[in-house]
């Protein structure tokens, strides 16, 4: 029996020893080990992140302004609404003048004659009148014509109230920025 044991010791020889081959690190090591600091911003991080971040800005900026379908926005992007937009920049629309007319109206109100003020305000009502009546006509010649294009099945909701609010900013405020000429109607 003994030669068994002995037999045994000198096999536990043979065998690496298990475990990692150092101390374990105290407490104080492992957490002074872990600890950095909270934010991790140096100057030159923050200039480096607020120059990439401007650049992401102006480069979505001109993309959306040149109508780029990654950077429009959810309401501008697809087929039809390109094409509604097209159709609305190729018209001449009445209602893109309500904002001129309303400062001009402000300026008349400004005179001391107060029957001026009140024709100017006349005629802006006639003429607000005028647009919206305009914008109901190029909303239902919208939805018709692009049901005829993309079929009634297809044709998307509030395509109407989309050519209404886009004829009523002046063409050089549009955004996107208008890709057809006046005249050029899409197919």
């Amino acid at each position: 029996m003994p030669e068994t044991s002995s037999s045994s010791t000198n096999d536990d020889s043979a065998v690496q020893p298990s475990g990692k081959g150092r101390p374990t690190p105290s407490r104080a090591e492992q957490e002074a080990a872990r600890r950095r600091p909270l934010v991790l911003d140096t100057k030159e991080a923050r200039a480096k992140a607020r120059a990439d971040l401007q650049q992401k800005r102006e480069r979505a900026r001109v993309g959306m302004a040149n109508g780029e379908e990654r950077f429009l926005p959810v309401r501008d992007r697809g087929p039809q609404r390109r094409w509604v937009r097209d159709y609305v920049d190729a018209g001449w629309h009445l209602s893109e003048w309500v904002m001129a007319l309303m400062v001009l109206v402000i300026i008349a109100s400004l005179v001391p004659n107060p029957i001026v003020a009140y024709w100017a305000f006349i005629v802006l009502w006639g003429y607000i009148i005028i647009a919206i009546l305009g914008m109901v006509l190029l909303g239902m010649r919208v939805k018709k014509k692009v049901a005829a294009k993309f079929g009634i099945e297809r044709r998307e909701k509030g395509l109407a109230w989309y050519a209404a609010m886009r004829s009523l900013q002046m063409r050089f405020m549009r955004l996107p920025k208008p890709q057809v000429k006046r005249g050029q109607y899409p197919d």
